[in-house]
């Protein structure tokens, strides 16, 4: 398995998160087949994320690169909002490996990492559409927490789709 690291993003990596957000998009657009989300633009190129420039600007708001020896594979967003409207202190926001990184032990070794070096309770959001991911989180927060998980099914105006919460102790995993 490739060595993964994860690298904070200042606001000198933003042309470097517009241009992964293209691949993320693109990844998902498949999911918003009925939804007005995920259309080309005249030039080609899907809208730019609105919310980017929060994570420089609010706090409690980081933007991490996620490498595979040393070479660029993705990215992760984390932040303190809830989607179940419930007390947290992290989330998962935002979260892509580019697919030659895929099912090759990158995402895991990435997203254990980010959650186990920041202690606390966490909230794992995943989209009701997209089952390959919320298997992934599944996985990720039983490593992390056991059968010490909520899981909650949720529809509402915060979220459609699965909410995973669960707290995450300093060294563990």
């Amino acid at each position: 398995m490739a060595e993964v690291t994860l690298e904070p993003a200042g606001r000198e990596k933003r042309r470097t998160l517009v241009n992964l957000f293209q691949l993320y998009a693109h990844d998902f657009s498949e999911q918003w087949f009925d939804r007005p989300e995920g259309e080309l633009g005249e030039d080609g190129r899907l809208e730019e994320y609105g919310l980017l420039d929060n994570y420089w600007n609010e706090p409690r708001h980081e933007v991490l690169l996620i490498r595979a020896n040393g070479r660029l594979a993705g990215f992760a967003m984390v932040n303190a909002y809830s989607h179940s409207g419930l007390p947290l202190d992290f989330q998962i926001a935002e979260f892509f490996v580019a697919r030659k990184h895929r099912r090759s032990g990158v995402g895991r070794a990435a997203a254990l990492a980010i959650i186990s070096a920041r202690p606390g309770l966490w909230e794992l959001a995943v989209a009701r559409r997209n089952t390959d991911a919320q298997a992934f989180w599944r996985r990720i927060a039983a490593l992390i927490a056991g059968d010490r998980v909520e899981e909650r099914d949720q529809d509402d105006d915060r979220w459609n789709g699965l909410i995973l919460r669960f707290r995450a102790e300093a060294g563990e995993r």
